[in-house]
């Protein structure tokens, strides 16, 4: 990232104050963590992520670092590249392995944007195969939003109920992959991250997996963890979307117990769950879709959401919520919650046509995938980096279709939520753990936003 004069000046007069948080971004997806802790205006920095689906490696590199510069790569053929992309455990649709017949299939420019945003953002890839020793001395905030898809209430329909057992094999019990890290800190004497953070859906405390899940709090609090766990709904955060997930924040004291006083005291004190919003308070969904069709690429995005009417569609035109009719928003509705795909019953809403049909013959669209985006925190502006103001069109085209855009939105976190979580870390870092050699302030305490990535 550039910065300003004015702001290098500040920072070299001021370093000795500036506390640049460590971050390991594990399971990454797009990096609403780091959107969040820019949002926050907590200075960072992000030492190591941990992503294998091309399309969200792709799209972290974009959103946090701007375009990239494939001239670096210049001097590389589809050969060396793939001899360099082969060692990683890729995956095209973050369900199983690429085979190396289909990286071979992806173009020149492609394999460069991949390696580009491996090298860039010290993309680990494959949470199985990370060690302690890959990671950081100093690391201040660990992320594990670990995949859900064995925890929620989905899973059931297909007769899936091994949810975080250990030795399932299944996505979510890669959750273990995080105890095993930790131990092999323990084993080597390595200090542990400062700050532990979890995201996942709340059916990871019911009676199928709460047996498991005390099993993992267990632990951390035997490493020396005090673990505060929320349900948290981003519709109390300001955001008009009916999300409501499982937070837990792990401070580590080790055994110092009026540390670990203070840190429940603090928690007790300013508990995020009893932050509830009047429906008055909520930001209206007005300012998330995008109706003004004379904008050209709102117009483009919402005839792609527009989708032919058939039977099946008919019964989504009656059973979802109508979040506005032509360009005129429902502001009295919250959309429901942002899952991977828009066009299946339920949805999480849907603006209908009553007499302006952007495509003759229909009678509604879905949601954009930057009206997802928006719902899900992230900025305008972030999504055009990705999108419209992209400037390897072919690389986007391939990692960034609209369904995939969607996908993205869905896997990801409210970003307005974890801004409330970080900004609780960055107090208690500041005004109640010990302080380390790094600096003693945050620049968030002048005002002055810093990101470094």
């Amino acid at each position: 990232m550039i910065l300003n004069s004015f702001l290098i000046s500040v920072i070299e007069f001021r370093k000795d104050l500036i506390i640049v948080l460590n971050i390991v971004e594990t399971f990454s997806g797009v990096g609403a963590q780091s959107e969040a802790l820019k949002r926050a205006k907590i200075p960072f920095k992000v030492s190591a992520t941990v992503e294998w689906e091309l399309s969200a490696i792709y799209a972290y590199d974009i959103l946090h670092n701007g375009p990239q510069d494939l001239s670096l790569y210049r001097h590389h053929n589809k050969e060396s590249l793939l001899k360099e992309l082969v060692q990683y455990n890729l995956s095209s649709n973050g369900k199983e392995p690429m085979t190396e017949k289909a990286l071979s299939a992806l173009t020149v420019g492609q394999l460069k944007a991949i390696y580009h945003s491996l090298i860039n953002n010290n993309n680990l890839v494959d949470i199985t195969s990370v060690s302690a020793d890959d990671l950081d001395d100093d690391i201040d905030i660990l992320t594990y939003s670990f995949p859900c898809q064995d925890l929620s209430v989905s899973a059931r329909w297909w007769n899936n109920s091994s949810g975080l057992d250990r030795d399932s094999g299944n996505r979510s019990s890669l959750l273990w992959e995080i105890e095993r890290v930790l131990i092999e800190f323990k084993e080597q004497n390595k200090p542990f991250p400062k700050f532990l953070l979890m995201e996942n859906v709340t059916a990871i405390r019911s009676k199928a997996h709460i047996e498991n899940f005390r099993v993992w709090t267990n632990f951390l609090e035997d490493l020396g963890y005090v673990n505060q766990i929320y349900d948290l709904s981003a519709t109390n955060f300001g955001v008009p979307q009916s999300r409501k997930r499982t937070y837990m924040i792990s401070v580590f004291v080790g055994d110092d117990l009026e540390i670990e006083q203070e840190v429940m005291d603090y928690f007790l004190s300013n508990n995020l769950e009893h932050i509830q919003l009047s429906a008055e308070s909520i930001n209206p969904i007005s300012d998330y879709l995008r109706l003004d069709y004379s904008v050209k690429h709102y117009l483009e995005e919402a005839i792609h959401a527009t989708p032919n009417f058939t039977a099946s569609r008919e019964k989504i035109f009656n059973n979802n919520l109508k979040l506005a009719t032509d360009s005129q928003a429902n502001n009295s509705l919250i959309a429901r919650t942002i899952t991977t795909k828009q066009d299946r019953n339920p949805n999480s809403g849907i603006i209908a046509y009553d007499k302006n049909p952007l495509v003759e013959g229909t009678r509604y669209r879905n949601l954009t995938p930057r009206e997802a985006f928006l719902l899900m925190g992230f900025t305008e502006e972030s999504f055009d980096n990705l999108t419209i103001k992209n400037p390897s069109e072919n690389v986007r085209k391939a990692f960034l279709t609209q369904a995939k855009l969607l996908k993205l939105a869905g896997n990801s976190i409210v970003v307005d939520v974890l801004c409330g979580i970080f900004k609780q870390m960055d107090y208690i870092n500041n005004h109640i753990l010990p302080q380390d050699d790094k600096e003693s302030e945050s620049l968030s305490d002048f005002g002055i936003e810093v990101n470094i990535l």
